[in-house]
């Protein structure tokens, strides 16, 4: 079963960008990750608390800020459903395909 917030919320490129920094760099805080990032530190944050609600990163205090990580449990059920769902299309096409050359092999005759 596909998780809709979960996808929603994954949908965004710049939750992505942050999924994906989080994954090479480590843990970081809205302020280190605003550094890489084309948008402000507050957009950061916002976007961090929508990857928190969603269960995809774990926060804790860090001094003034806080401290973002991945939750890997929930990053490998979100790849799980991603297979799924390239699993389901790539079998969608594959009837397509062979309904087109059925459609041409009648042409034919």
């Amino acid at each position: 079963m596909i998780d809709d917030d979960l996808w929603s919320a994954i949908g965004d490129p710049t939750r992505r960008r942050l999924l994906d920094l989080l994954l090479d760099a480590g843990p970081g805080t809205a302020t280190s990750l605003s550094e890489h990032l084309p948008v402000t530190r507050q957009a950061v944050a916002k976007h961090l608390g929508v990857l928190d609600r969603v269960g995809l990163v774990h926060v804790a205090p860090a001094g003034r800020e806080m401290r973002y990580q991945i939750d890997d449990t929930q990053l490998a059920r979100a790849a799980a459903q991603l297979a799924d769902v390239g699993q389901t299309w790539d079998r969608r096409l594959q009837r397509i395909k062979r309904l087109a050359e059925s459609i041409e092999r009648q042409k034919g005759h």
